[in-house]
């Protein structure tokens, strides 16, 4: 019985690295790997995409589909009642190794008529509804940015073959903002290529508080999603781009390492989480929010002047 391996690459400016990252957690030994080209539509129906086409025809019952996640696969209900109705037929099994329907045995059946049982049917259009309004606010979200002249996606970060040129520039004085400029890129991608040659700190001029050592807490990944739409200055935007991902069952962790006083303005700036006049509160979002706000917390009051 082999195990199948499906990546799908929608945008020629997409990678595969979300999914390897995924795939090699699973520990899946002597994978046969069927990517498709860069461009392919998601949109198109997964029974008519190359590889995926290329796999059922290379399948032998009893063999396992794997994926990362189920929507790198599928854009809505149908598509997933139909994939599901081919992979019964061809008594393949399915591996979803990340995000909503992991946790879900979308193979069970009937064990009497063979069909799809009613409670994962349930779940399964559940579950894609959800997925496509959660796409759609996202679309929303992008052309209202494009709207005021921002560019989704993560800022370009400094080539790798600049680097050691930004790095010396900065070393002989030249400023962060200057190197922005001359490459094209935020400071906060600045700041990630000469990292490790940025003092912990600044020295105190007489008279000045203490300045701050950084600190590193772990963010809840929906707090973490929601900053990262929000307008943040380069500091903020450096310390979520640099955050470490940490995997926590369904969902993950960020574990950003800041000064208190960018901790307590990500807080600040994650309170629609609270709620405001009129919305609803969602409780998971509220949660995830007090999590982080007891962390930043424990951190202590800000010193004064």
């Amino acid at each position: 019985m082999a195990d199948l391996v499906y990546k799908p690459v929608s945008t020629d400016q997409q990678s595969t690295a979300r999914q390897d990252f995924v795939l090699e957690e699973a520990g899946i030994e002597d994978p046969v790997i069927f990517e498709e080209k860069p461009g392919t539509s998601s949109r198109l129906h997964p029974l008519q995409r190359p590889k995926f086409r290329a796999l059922l025809d290379y399948a032998r019952p009893g063999d396992t589909v794997h994926i990362s996640e189920m929507f790198r696969l599928v854009r809505g209900n149908q598509h997933i009642l139909d994939v599901l109705d081919v992979l019964h037929q061809d008594c393949l099994a399915l591996r979803i190794h990340d995000g909503a329907f992991s946790a879900m045995d979308l193979t069970a059946r009937h064990p009497r008529t063979g069909e799809l049982l009613s409670t994962v049917k349930f779940m399964v259009q559940t579950l894609a509804a959800a997925g496509e309004l959660q796409r759609e606010l996202t679309y929303d979200g992008l052309r209202a940015a494009e709207a005021k002249g921002s560019k989704g996606g993560r800022r370009p970060a400094v080539a790798a073959a600049q680097t050691t040129d930004v790095r010396t520039a900065y070393l002989e004085g030249r400023s962060i903002a200057a190197l922005a400029r001359d490459h094209y890129v935020s400071r906060g991608a600045i700041r990630t290529a000469v990292a490790d040659l940025l003092p912990v700190y600044a020295a105190a001029a007489p008279g000045a508080s203490a300045p701050e050592l950084l600190v590193t807490l772990d963010m809840p990944g929906r707090v973490a999603d929601f900053l990262r739409a929000a307008e943040l200055d380069d500091v903020e935007r450096a310390a979520l781009d640099q955050g470490v991902t940490v995997r926590r069952g369904q969902g993950y962790t960020l574990r950003v390492t800041a000064v208190p006083a960018a901790h307590r303005r990500l807080l600040d700036l994650s309170q629609p989480f609270d709620g405001a006049p009129g919305t609803a509160v969602i409780p998971a979002q509220r949660k995830a929010r007090r999590e982080y706000a007891n962390r930043v917390g424990a951190l202590g009051a800000p010193a004064g002047p």
